[in-house]
């Protein structure tokens, strides 16, 4: 079993709050990791280091094998490049077109001809299930088409990972369903890595190879689907059941 990227005793502060702490966990090349855990509980931040866009304050983090913590910024925009990032409110330029907010990592960093580009752009968003947009600009769209046109943007460079920061949120369960299982299509279309942060539990169970749950700093389960929703631990019952009792504190 390959790994995509570990983060190594990691600890993490936001001035006196300690977010992490001595937090170690793999991701499996290949695969869909989900996180889970608390609100503020720092489930985003796991996505921002492994990108590379927030340093730990100690512990290491690896990617492919290599240690990013020591990387200069010049390294990390360059593996930047290899990994995918779905903003959780889209992050669209509202000026912008669908088509050319798409386009925008490829005219960033490829030299590719404006027609090559045009070509990749029609190709991902008919790959999620957004044909025939390119025109239209981000506030003619409902918000699952925002996401969807956000998950095209965060693949259109062909990435070895895709990160999505809560891709679900505040939808109906419809969409909800459209963007699970166009998350699905991508994995398989760039026969990459996902790692998934978000609270929506049936979404996980449909998507995810793994689960990591993260509460006060650490992971305190990790393991397939069947595997955590049978976990003996009380906390992860209490979050799965969405239950007042038990020992987190509401």
């Amino acid at each position: 079993m390959a790994v995509w990227a570990r983060l190594d005793d990691v600890c993490v502060r936001y001035g006196p709050k300690i977010v992490m702490q001595n937090l170690s966990l793999d991701i499996v090349e290949g695969a869909i990791t989900c996180i889970i855990g608390l609100s503020g509980a720092g489930k985003s931040t796991i996505l921002r280091l492994l990108n590379g866009l927030k340093k730990p304050d100690s512990g290491r983090v690896f990617v492919q094998g290599r240690d990013i913590t020591t990387m200069r910024e010049r390294e990390l925009i360059e593996l930047r490049r290899s990994i995918g990032f779905a903003f959780q409110f889209s992050a669209l330029f509202d000026s912008l077109t669908i088509g050319d907010n798409v386009a925008l990592p490829l005219r960033e960093h490829t030299k590719l001809h404006e027609d090559e580009i045009g070509r990749i752009v029609r190709e991902t968003l008919e790959s999620v299930g957004l044909a025939h947009i390119e025109e239209r600009y981000p506030s003619e769209l409902s918000g699952g088409m925002v996401k969807r046109a956000g998950f095209a943007r965060a693949v259109v460079t062909n990435p070895q990972a895709v990160l999505y920061d809560e891709p679900t949120t505040g939808l109906d369960p419809i969409i909800t369903h459209v963007l699970t299982e166009t998350i699905l299509k991508l994995r398989e279309r760039l026969n990459g890595t996902a790692v998934v942060v978000s609270h929506d539990l049936e979404s996980i169970y449909q998507m995810a190879d793994y689960i990591a749950m993260l509460f006060e700093g650490a992971i305190v389960a990790y393991g397939k689907v069947d595997e955590l929703r049978r976990s003996p631990n009380p906390i992860v019952q209490q979050f799965l059941q969405g239950s007042e009792v038990g020992p987190i504190p509401i």
